[in-house]
């Protein structure tokens, strides 16, 4: 049997990447085990004792569980109506696509990709004001109109690789476009659904902006908001900060550590269909 040779130069190449994942995460999590005095003496150092006390003072200090709540809703609620509504327009789009009307709506979508969010900031926070929409419901339906441009994109050159006959054998055997949708193309979906859930997840619980310029009450303020409070009270106690940062990334790694799996699974099964 014939043995295979090590690729040295991709070897290399995936352990460097590696490094510069690894190395800052270790910097994030020493950093927050330290106490004041250590991280005075050395950033690099393994920490000398576990100061997992700094992990409760920054639960305490953020009100973390209510931000976590918040977070969660606005997260969880995105995600569902992102992926029924974007799909539902995808599939209109992309069976349209020979029709004027539906191309230039695909047009409409992906030149909406490449206006930047900073040109258009002033007049969503004045119209979100005026309509009362200054809340995690009115965040949700900005986050759920943000990305069906980018989803619509992807969405719409799926569903053009899935083939039309399965929609007319279905047709034939009496299933209306409602039903053709739901119980032929959306199971089919599956692999580019999780794809876009974890990318919509990812900038739904991670996002800074949209939060901080919508929500008009503190009570409303999700995780990463909560974080700007270690620029004024807390700003020179920064194991305390990195504790609390490390606290608000957590559940989305846990979250991106379990779904892969459906991603790569479902990219596999997309591919043998």
């Amino acid at each position: 049997m014939k043995q295979k040779k090590t690729n040295w130069l991709l070897t290399v190449l995936i352990a460097l990447g590696s490094l510069f994942i690894i190395f800052p995460l270790y910097i994030a999590i020493s950093i927050a085990l330290k106490t004041p005095e250590e991280l005075a003496q050395s950033v690099l150092s393994f920490p000398l004792g576990f100061h997992f006390e700094n992990f409760a003072k920054a639960i305490e200090a953020t009100n973390f569980f209510h931000a976590f709540k918040n977070s969660a809703y606005i997260t969880i609620i995105t995600l569902t109506f992102t992926i029924l509504t974007n799909s539902m327009v995808a599939y209109v789009i992309a069976r349209n696509l020979h029709k004027k009307f539906f191309k230039g709506l695909y047009y409409y979508f992906v030149g909406a990709l490449f206006i930047p969010f900073p040109i258009i900031m002033l007049p969503v926070i004045k119209l979100t004001s005026s309509l009362g929409m200054t809340d995690p419901n009115g965040l949700i339906f900005l986050y759920i109109v943000y990305g069906m441009a980018f989803n619509t994109f992807i969405y719409v050159g799926y569903i053009r690789s899935i083939p039309v006959e399965l929609e007319e054998a279905a047709i034939v055997d009496g299933c209306s476009t409602w039903g053709v949708f739901w119980k032929v193309i959306f199971p089919l979906l599956t692999p580019i659904n999780a794809t876009i859930g974890i990318l919509t997840c990812l900038w739904a619980w991670n996002d800074f902006m949209l939060p901080l310029i919508i929500l008009s009450d503190q009570a409303h303020s999700t995780l990463p908001l909560v974080q700007y409070i270690f620029q004024s009270q807390f700003a020179t106690d920064v194991n305390l900060a990195f504790a609390s940062y490390l606290l608000a990334l957590s559940p989305m790694v846990i979250v991106y550590v379990f779904a892969q799996k459906w991603v790569i699974g479902g990219v596999t099964r997309g591919a043998i269909k």
